[in-house]
């Protein structure tokens, strides 16, 4: 996988040094570099830039507020002699983050970690056009929660909740659930219907993991999963191939 990237500092010394880092490393193309986040600004709007190696402190526009502005596909490397925006920096949804002067061998880390999230978005993106078929190659779903991908064992899911555009993944042994922006119907789409059951409009459950019904509630500890009407045919169903 080869990425482009651009390199925005109103330091000439540590542009310099970038490009030499970035011409060190075959699988980066850098498609431009500017002296500051104002002149860079037409670039990210014409061309696709995978990585932005941008830096904080800078006059009239800083690197912060940059990159609330840069396509959501653009990944942001962080560049600064300021250790005191690491912090920002991540709160951004920054790839990673590298404290000036920089080693090739961070550099190669942080950007290590860019064609990982790539590769790994392409996965979910490749997953997502095809719809997802029942069988023993199908063990897992990528899933998209607060910036990060998340590789989830099919068998690790309890249930799903819908809320309106996102949903809550609930896992064994997980306190918090996963929030992903994602409708239910998509969720529905990409789960195989031989192991998930929609049993109301805003819940889907695991057939496998489903050990109590009462009054037609599924019970998960303390948390009871209402049946609506419309869906409960399926699940009378499904218990009464279960049945001894």
């Amino acid at each position: 996988m080869k990425l482009t990237c651009a390199i925005i500092d109103d330091e000439p010394l540590a542009i310099g040094l970038l490009e030499n880092y970035v011409k060190k490393t075959p699988f980066l193309e850098l498609v431009s570099t500017h002296s500051s986040a104002l002149q860079a600004m037409e670039l990210l709007k014409e061309k696709q830039v995978d990585v932005l190696f941008l830096d904080i402190q800078m006059p009239e526009l800083s690197g912060l507020e940059l990159s609330h502005m840069v396509p959501e596909s653009t990944r942001i490397i962080f560049t600064t002699a300021f250790e005191q925006y690491a912090i920002d920096g991540f709160r951004v949804n920054a790839l990673d983050y590298l404290l000036k002067p920089i080693s090739y061998t961070d550099f190669l880390g942080a950007v290590n970690k860019a064609v990982k999230w790539f590769e790994l978005n392409s996965a979910v993106q490749s997953r997502s056009e095809a719809p997802m078929q029942a069988g023993a190659d199908d063990e897992f779903i990528c899933v998209k929660s607060d910036y990060k991908l998340y590789h989830i064992n099919l068998n690790d899911i309890l249930y799903i909740e819908g809320l309106k555009d996102y949903v809550k993944i609930y896992l064994e042994d997980k306190e918090r659930p996963l929030i992903s922006l994602v409708s239910m119907k998509s969720m529905e789409e990409k789960l195989p219907s031989n192991r998930f059951i929609r049993v109301h409009r805003s819940f889907i459950v695991q057939k496998s993991k489903i050990k109590v019904i009462d009054r037609l509630r599924i019970v998960f500890g303390k948390t009871y999963i209402p049946v609506s009407d419309s869906y409960k045919q399926n699940l009378l169903d499904y218990i009464d191939n279960q049945m001894i």
